[in-house]
């Protein structure tokens, strides 16, 4: 069955480089791209893991027609800084996206998050609850992404990772090991090409990255030691709230949306995509665009 078959990427990742600056974030320098007349609302996009913010590329060109687009790699990710250390924290992540908020003076605007990106949107949105968040958030939408560690279901090569055993395992990991777990979250009809593959294993491994590969595992921590929080920013958004979930995945399918709706999460729109898995905007661009611009037009 190839009805969701996906065409080739759109823009490559040396275009997407090239169209990217470098800033100086919290003492990292972070890989930015920012497109779209400076007048339209604007879109903030924070990424997952182990990607970059290319996974945003095949929505770009048609979110810019409307939206400024503000995207990042997050410290250890894509293009930016990946320094070998093992405290990389969600906290430190959200500092470094508020002082790309600040350096870009953004007054409003959407936040559009994926899986690690989900995490980092869950503290900055108790900084928002708290009001010592930057900026003032418009909307917040959500795609597949482990929002409670009671129903995230990791993989066996996460947990290894994140075990005392990573580093290990890490050294004698390469490109067959994760072009197979990565298909793995990926629905049935919508896999990676060879071509996304490729290039997604490129941005991991840019900078000396896959040397610190089992450091951001320690995000999985981080979600447990932060819960109560982060689950509370959920339940009091003061902003519309949307998800947009591949219901087949097998990381943060639809057992994850239910979770969301038994505790009483702000919900405003979902979507329910019954054939995809953990990354949407990869799997079906066409399908999370519709539902995104119908949530943003609410």
């Amino acid at each position: 069955m190839d009805t969701l078959a996906k065409q080739p990427s759109d823009i490559s990742i040396e275009q997407w480089r090239s169209r990217g600056e470098i800033l100086d974030l919290c003492g990292h320098n972070i890989f930015v791209c920012d497109e779209g007349d400076a007048q339209l609302p604007v879109i903030l996009l924070i990424h997952g893991f182990p990607t970059s913010s290319w996974d945003w590329q095949a929505l770009w060109p048609e979110l810019r027609k409307h939206y400024r687009l503000i995207a990042l790699d997050m410290l250890g990710f894509g293009f930016s800084d990946k320094p070998n250390q093992r405290n990389y924290t969600i906290h430190a992540q959200a500092d470094i996206v508020e002082a790309l908020i600040r350096e870009k003076s953004l007054g409003e605007f959407h936040v559009l998050a994926h899986d690690y990106g989900d995490t980092v949107t869950q503290e900055l949105l108790a900084r928002q609850l708290e009001k010592t968040g930057a900026g003032t958030w418009l909307s917040c939408c959500l795609l597949n992404g482990g929002l409670f560690p009671e129903t995230h279901r990791a993989l066996l090569t996460q947990k290894l990772l994140l075990s005392p055993l990573g580093g290990f395992i890490n050294r004698f990991s390469g490109f067959k090991q994760f072009k197979k777990n990565f298909s793995r979250v990926f629905g049935a009809n919508t896999q990676p090409s060879a071509e996304e593959l490729n290039s997604f294993w490129q941005l991991i491994t840019t900078n000396g990255g896959k040397h610190i590969f089992h450091n951001l595992m320690t995000y999985i921590n981080d979600r447990r030691e932060h819960r109560e929080r982060w689950v509370s920013g959920l339940q009091n958004a003061q902003v519309p709230m949307a998800l947009i979930n591949g219901s087949v995945d097998p990381v943060s399918g639809k057992h994850m949306v239910a979770r969301y709706k038994e505790l009483n999460c702000r919900l405003d729109y979902l979507a329910e995509l019954s054939e995809i898995g953990h990354y949407p905007q990869v799997e079906d661009p066409k399908a999370v665009l519709e539902h995104y611009l119908k949530f943003l037009n609410l």
